[in-house]
């Protein structure tokens, strides 16, 4: 397993002009992670210049991309507004292959009001059918994020791709801060179809947070054979240039001694 970290760990840095993309790779660098995922959020432009631009000095400073990231709903009741849901991650396979990133984190979204489970999951089945094909003619792997709403557990996440079992271009971006209750069976059911993941440090418990057991979900990711990335999404409180620092010398540990 590899060490990367999220542009979103710095999200108010990046979003209050206090950091640009390249400080950010400068960043990742000194702290000698393996990779970065680029999240779409804090692109000042996506033309083809600045997106190769970016390209160019994330490898001169020894990262890969470990990914990209992009918001959206798959579940909108409006079908306008779900074909361009669909169109902005198409884009963004797009954006991905100049990037140079072999995989897209995607949102599901959740069930709208007035609107039954089965239309939602309906809505997003033939969402990620229709970007997954792209991303196969592409060459980019779409990794649906459990992210609340339809994809709170592990069931509901797993419900919705499971029709694509023998699909090899769409998995499953395993975010270990965002289930409840027990969170490790819950990884130990998803860790088989993770293509990406996301480490937060806590997950909720109740109206609290509590820590995750790396060790744990090192030994949960080994059995399932996987050998990806480890991607550090800091949300804690503190200052993300000393936490993301601290988390991923403990992050590191837990691949040495799981």
């Amino acid at each position: 397993m590899k060490l990367s970290t999220c542009a979103y760990s710095y999200r108010d840095l990046l979003k209050n002009d206090k950091m640009t993309l390249e400080q950010f790779l400068d960043t990742c660098r000194d702290l000698n992670f393996d990779g970065v995922e680029l999240t779409a959020y804090y692109f000042p432009e996506l033309t083809t210049e600045y997106l190769h631009h970016i390209k160019r000095e994330t490898f001169k400073r020894g990262l890969d991309i470990s990914g990209t990231a992009v918001g959206g709903n798959f579940s909108n009741a409006d079908p306008e507004k779900r074909n361009q849901q669909i169109e902005h991650v198409k884009q963004w396979i797009e954006h991905s292959v100049r990037l140079g990133s072999a995989v897209l984190r995607v949102f599901a979204g959740g069930v709208p009001e007035g609107h039954e489970k089965v239309e939602a999951v309906r809505w997003v089945i033939d969402g990620l059918a229709q970007c997954a094909e792209k991303g196969a003619k592409e060459g980019v792997s779409l990794a649906l994020e459990n992210h609340g709403g339809l994809t709170s557990d592990a069931e509901g996440t797993l419900e919705l791709i499971r029709p694509f079992k023998n699909n090899p271009w769409i998995g499953l971006n395993l975010d270990f801060g965002n289930f409840t209750g027990d969170i490790y069976t819950q990884y130990r059911d998803c860790a088989s179809r993770a293509v990406t993941t996301h480490c937060k440090v806590t997950c909720r418990d109740g109206e609290a947070r509590r820590l995750i057991d790396y060790r744990k979900v090192v030994r949960i990711l080994r059995r399932a054979d996987y050998q990806g990335y480890l991607s550090i999404e800091y949300e804690e409180p503190s200052d993300p240039v000393d936490g993301v620092s601290s988390f991923a010398a403990y992050l590191r540990g837990c691949i040495i001694d799981a």
